[in-house]
């Protein structure tokens, strides 16, 4: 599947708009086309089939299952940096499979690349309008009931979201690595908001973000992270070809830039990062106060002691503040091949041995 030349016109068409944007469109172009590179040579992604449920301006939502009579319906919801496939990246490495075959009923909102239209999308469309109607397409196919969510990284702040904003469409929350407290004694990517320039520097063309800028503010803020350890999960992969094959296989994802709406960026940096508005019971959606509390549903965190970019007290302390009478955490110790660490305990071999088997039980205890 060439994910590498989508919306090729649309970033030249962004570029020409914004002078801004065309300082990083030739490092975006150069990235596309290593991942078309990575795609000739056999290192790209292995996605499951699947048919489009519903699409709208900037989403899709794709279905891996039939369209009714199948187990509990999991709805997953990506993190809207880079492309979702993470979550579906090889046969030995996809939650989609993995919950295909345990039985669920399995969903994935796709974001897609933000064009006019999406640039005004903030956290009220990812995390709130957008999701609501992923839930009404599915119940048409699955009949109306509450639905399991999961997500990763920010996709899991999304879906904490929209617990506390629709208690009743939510089953139960899966959340693995998925940053809600923020603040400079957080971690490294919280220090740099802390002390970077006010959002409204990078969106004020109203342009989307471009990806390469995300992934180089990444490095910035972490390097160790985004530059040696994945070097170094390179080399201590070449020894294993199965982890190896995974590891390229997550590098040719990281190829794949998505890049932000500016009103979400904006909002995720300023009432996330800088202000903490979650934790603080301070945050409005859509005129709606939205707050830790206000999570009724049954909850699953997943954490990593090493991970730097979503350490443990990032997520801790909402899973302590969360209504959940029902609430369980589970730790994830790492593995070799997944080149981000942020990203193994959606592909790499140990997660996928000990950590979703016991998600998949979670969720089929939950769902009868």
């Amino acid at each position: 599947m060439n994910h590498g030349l989508m919306d090729d016109s649309q970033s030249r068409q962004g570029s020409d708009m914004d002078p801004n944007a065309s300082l990083f469109e030739p490092v975006d172009r150069f990235r596309r086309g290593l991942g078309v590179w990575f795609d000739l040579t056999g290192f790209g992604p292995e996605e499951t089939p699947f048919r489009t449920a519903m699409s709208e301006p900037g989403l899709t939502l794709r279905s891996y299952s039939p369209t009714s009579g199948a187990g509990p319906v999991l709805l997953i919801v990506p993190a809207p940096i880079k492309r979702a496939y993470i979550w579906d990246l090889v046969p030995w490495a996809s939650v989609v499979r993995r919950g295909l075959a345990s039985g669920l009923s399995v969903y994935l909102a796709y974001w897609e690349r933000p064009g006019r239209i999406e640039s005004e999308f903030g956290l009220a469309d990812y995390a709130d309008r957008l999701i609501v109607d992923c839930v009404e397409a599915i119940g048409k196919e699955q009949g109306n009931g509450p639905v399991f969510l999961a997500g990763h990284s920010l996709g899991g702040t999304f879906a904490t979201f929209f617990a506390a904003l629709h208690p009743g469409s939510v089953r139960g929350l899966v959340l693995l690595g998925a940053p809600l407290h923020f603040g400079p004694d957080v971690g490294p990517i919280d220090r740099w908001a802390a002390m970077a320039p006010p959002a409204q520097i990078s969106t004020a063309a109203g342009h989307p973000v471009a990806g390469s800028l995300l992934s180089g503010l990444s490095f910035l803020a972490d390097p160790l992270t985004f530059g040696w350890l994945r070097i170094s999960d390179g080399l201590r992969s070449l020894s294993d070809s199965r982890a190896l094959r995974t590891h390229l296989a997550v590098e040719r994802w990281a190829c794949d830039e998505m890049p932000m709406a500016p009103a979400l960026f904006g909002e995720i940096v300023e009432w996330l990062y800088r202000e903490d508005r979650f934790m603080r019971g301070s945050l409005s959606i859509g005129g709606h106060r939205v707050a830790p509390e206000l999570v009724e549903s049954p909850l699953l965190s997943v954490v990593d002691p090493h991970c730097r970019v979503v350490p443990p007290q990032a997520v801790l302390p909402f899973h302590q503040a969360a209504r959940s009478r029902d609430a369980t955490v589970l730790r994830y110790g790492g593995d070799i091949g997944v080149s981000l660490q942020h990203v193994g305990m959606l592909v790499g071999r140990e997660a996928h041995r000990t950590l979703w088997p016991e998600i998949m039980r979670w969720l089929h205890a939950h769902g009868k």
